[in-house]
């Protein structure tokens, strides 16, 4: 039995897969354990046929656990067939779910930050979004920046950078935008909006 040990950074994963070539070894058996076990699934798929095994499934018989008895008992499990694999997705299905569920938790944190502002406008008494469906559309984003700026102050100068549908809206939105920004409200607001802004 041939016992090694690799360090879990590319280098050390390619030297393990070459390892394997050079012991003209093509099959794998490894558990599931968390993220831990894809560096190095993605290292040796293109070279080894991997099992990738549910640690539930193949927990070893209570005692002193170690890594190297770990390996023995799968390996010895998997000689005998005894691992059914998990399934994993091709590496362009698993790269997509990723960008999926990166995509997913930017729009999540995308409406936290929303609803955020949303919050410290009505804690402003400033109520746009009474009578805008959507309050970061090109008209709630002139308003915002025009209340953030303090620039503009009088809500009726502010309601007039409303375009398009919402201009038979501007004396409801005058008076939605008569309220009390602080500067605490401004600064909020401003960090919340340049968050939204990051790509």
């Amino acid at each position: 039995m041939y016992i090694r040990e690799f360090p879990t950074v590319l280098p050390g994963l390619v030297e393990l897969s070459d390892w394997l070539a050079e012991l003209d070894c093509t099959e794998v058996a490894m558990e599931s354990t968390g993220v831990y076990w894809q560096p190095i699934f993605n290292v040796l798929e293109s070279t080894c046929s991997v099992t990738l095994a549910n640690a539930s499934h193949i927990k070893n018989l209570p005692g002193r656990k170690t890594d190297k008895k770990d390996a023995q008992w799968i390996a010895e499990l998997h000689r005998w067939g005894l691992i059914s694999s998990s399934f994993v997705a091709p590496r362009e299905i698993r790269e997509l779910r990723d960008l999926t569920r990166y995509r997913k938790k930017l729009k999540g944190y995308e409406t936290s930050e929303r609803n955020r502002i949303l919050k410290t406008l009505e804690d402003a008494n400033i109520k746009i979004s009474t009578f805008m469906s959507d309050a970061f559309g090109k008209s709630g984003r002139l308003m915002l920046d025009a209340l953030v700026n303090g620039e503009v102050t009088d809500p009726e100068q502010v309601a007039d950078l409303a375009k398009g549908h919402l201009r038979p809206k501007i004396p409801e939105l005058t008076l939605a935008l008569n309220g009390r920004v602080t500067l605490h409200h401004r600064k909020f607001i401003q960090r919340s909006l340049e968050h939204l802004e990051v790509p």
